[in-house]
């Protein structure tokens, strides 16, 4: 069974000997693709990739912390999160970041993945390890789980979340934290669904109709929610439209990134994160896709391997990606 790293690493969609060939030669270069104009009123011309830390098993979630000016981020394999400040660079922040007890054999990602930070400076977050929605306080570290069901059926392993301006948290339940994925003798649910919970608790299934959901984020005027779709036949970005109450009236495909699959850059669709502006920062094949609030896409920030998921931090001045192994970062203009 291939699991959820190589997948997304977009290994699987080779041949195995051009796989092989693949593994034994060194990952492409970082570098960053301008395809519009406007791109340069984002990134600044002459900006490259920087390489902050490595050495994870699988790095992901990351958060920018505004009341510390911190950044988090996990390692969900390993079962902690991580903390990186310009003057203190990286240190362990929390561990175990998920499942607080010793993690079964059918568990594969024991760890936090997405993150959100709540209006209160908490932060919530996708426990794969636990399979809930949780709430983590950021000075005593004490975790209180949110949900942990759906119609009385345990989650598969929720993976990432947002905030929504009006408290609802939306979140994707793939099967990646389990061993044997669909095949795994703890599911409950037999679908991988789509959600939103409200702030008084209650759990609605938006969609079940999705092989492989995964990152998802709002847009700042909470009427559009971004689901990328970690699927290697259907790797898209959808943009559901919704209305007063937060739930969906429609959906379209806001991205599309078969071409990028096609010519075989690392990664799936996978973390996607909003700017104030609307523009929108989706992590795909080849990296980090940066498009206008209407879908054209504007550049593509490439680190040479797939990239998990991404940040805005620093008052807006800095993009951070967890890049499998690694994190990196890339000036943006505020």
């Amino acid at each position: 069974m291939i699991d959820r790293r190589t997948l997304i690493a977009g290994a699987a969609a080779l041949p195995l000997a051009n796989a092989a060939a693949r593994a034994a030669s060194p990952a492409p270069s970082p570098r960053i693709d301008r395809l519009d104009p406007a791109f340069d009123r984002i990134v600044p011309p002459g900006a490259t990739v920087e390489f902050l830390g490595q050495g994870y098993r699988w790095a992901e979630g990351p958060i920018w912390v505004p009341q510390g000016n911190y950044l988090l981020f996990s390692d969900p394999a390993s079962n902690i999160m991580y903390r990186w400040a310009r003057k203190d660079g990286i240190t362990p922040f929390l561990s175990p970041s998920g499942l607080q007890t010793p993690v079964p054999p059918e568990i594969r990602e024991p760890g936090l993945n997405g993150i959100a930070v709540a209006a209160d400076g908490s932060i919530v977050g996708a426990d794969s390890g636990s399979r809930a929605i949780v709430r983590v306080d950021l000075a005593t570290k004490q975790r209180t789980i949110l949900a942990d069901r759906f119609e009385g059926k345990r989650f598969n392993s929720p993976n990432d979340m947002c905030i929504a301006p009006s408290g609802a948290i939306y979140f994707t339940d793939p099967p990646y934290g389990l061993k044997d994925a669909d095949a795994s003798p703890l599911r409950e649910l037999d679908f991988c669904g789509l959600y939103r919970l409200t702030p008084d608790g209650a759990v609605t299934v938006l969609d079940r109709s999705h092989r492989r959901p995964n990152g998802v984020a709002v847009s700042p005027d909470g009427r559009t929610l971004y689901v990328a779709l970690s699927d290697e036949n259907r790797p898209e970005l959808l943009a559901y439209t919704l209305d007063d109450k937060g739930l969906p009236t429609g959906r379209r495909v806001f991205l599309d990134m078969r071409k990028g699959r096609a010519a075989g850059d690392p990664g799936l669709p996978d973390g996607v994160k909003v700017r104030a502006d609307g523009h929108v920062f989706a992590t795909g094949p080849g990296g980090v896709h940066v498009c206008t609030a209407e879908g054209t896409l504007l550049g593509l920030i490439r680190t040479g391997k797939a990239v998990a998921n991404c940040a805005i931090g620093e008052g807006g001045r800095t993009l951070f990606m967890t890049s499998s192994d690694r994190l990196a970062a890339v000036p943006l203009l505020a």
